[in-house]
């Protein structure tokens, strides 16, 4: 009876292990599954950048659009698409028959009414001026004369603006983009006779910009660019222009046209697609973490920095943040781990 009992203690004691060494197993494996859903990062120094981007397209700075300021037949075309022209080149022009005999005749009519002024003036009142004429009626006979004239002189110019308005000359330097009617001898109108100029040394890159972001950049600031066309090149350049007025982009927000000239644009074409880039801030040798480690509760900032196995909550300050992560200037130091995934799994 003694054995017996002896050995039912015995196995009430193996059970009792046994359901002892299971908790553990279960716990130990409960808190290495906790730790393991948990997600550390080190704390390090390193140069800290904060960037922003937007996309865009090549556009020329300079360019015109030339039209004939009146209709007419178009007498020759000196230009194809794709011509280099110089600045104040004719390249086209109207058939100025009719504008030449105009001109012959408001020429012939000015020498006729020089004539009468001088025989008038000269002969008849003794080249009296208005003013020293013996009474009013002489006084308004010379007016009317000095009148006459002037007028005369007004419509020789006219038609002599006509005759030059018959041709078309470029103001800038460039290449010939595009024409409306490259052909001559058919009937146009300045709406139908429209030639594109675009010089290529004044290419540049036009973005638009967030409102949120254009206090970040200035005129004079570098920028990166990558063009569609060219995905395995870099291109860099300056921000030469912000616009002052905003727009509506396509999706309905308020953004700021950017120019950004390039510092070598060889190669490169009008109409190009890409992305840029714009260094707003940077900073050498400063500690950050990622932007996932920052808690924010009560108007407190905080990480959960692991010590010694466990996780304590920590007040930091943070400075500057980009993307991916944000500067510490108080609470943390160099190599200190902080967690940046599974805060809830963090023990209470």
């Amino acid at each position: 009876m003694k054995g017996l009992l002896l050995r039912y203690w015995k196995l009430i004691g193996i059970v009792l292990i046994l359901i002892a060494g299971g908790i553990f197993l279960a716990n130990r494996a409960a808190t290495q599954k906790t730790a393991a859903s948990i997600t550390t990062e080190v704390v390090k120094k390193q140069n800290f950048t904060k960037t922003l981007s937007s996309s865009g397209k090549t556009k020329a700075e300079k360019s015109v659009e030339l039209k004939f300021q009146a209709s007419g037949k178009l007498a020759w075309v000196g230009v194809k698409e794709g011509d280099a022209v110089n600045a104040y080149q004719a390249i086209a022009g109207l058939d100025s028959r009719e504008v030449q005999k105009n001109l012959e005749k408001a020429l012939r009519d000015y020498s006729n009414e020089r004539n009468d002024f001088e025989q008038t003036w000269r002969v008849t009142y003794d080249g009296k001026k208005p003013n020293d004429a013996f009474n009013d009626t002489v006084k308004r006979i010379l007016e009317k004369n000095q009148w006459d004239l002037e007028k005369a002189v007004l419509d020789v110019e006219l038609k002599h603006l006509a005759l030059e308005f018959s041709t078309l000359v470029t103001p800038i330097s460039g290449i010939i983009t595009h024409i409306d009617t490259p052909v001559a001898g058919v009937n146009i109108t300045p709406a139908t006779a429209v030639f594109a100029v675009a010089d290529p040394a004044s290419l540049v890159f036009e973005a638009n910009v967030d409102e949120t972001d254009v206090g970040a950049i200035t005129a004079g600031q570098q920028a990166t660019i990558v063009l569609d066309a060219f995905p395995e090149a870099t291109y860099s350049g300056t921000i030469t222009y912000i616009s002052y007025i905003s727009q509506q982009s396509s999706g309905g927000a308020t953004v700021f046209p950017v120019k950004i000239r390039f510092d070598r644009p060889e190669n490169l074409r009008i109409g190009l697609n890409g992305d840029i880039t714009i260094v707003t801030d940077r900073k050498d040798d400063v500690i950050t973490v990622p932007t996932g480690a920052i808690r924010e509760e009560k108007g407190e900032t905080y990480v959960y920095k692991k010590v010694k196995g466990s996780y304590e909550k920590t007040k930091v300050t943070t400075g500057t943040k980009n993307e991916d992560d944000i500067i510490i200037t108080e609470g943390l130091t160099e190599g200190d781990t902080v967690v940046t995934k599974g805060f809830t799994n963090i023990p209470k």
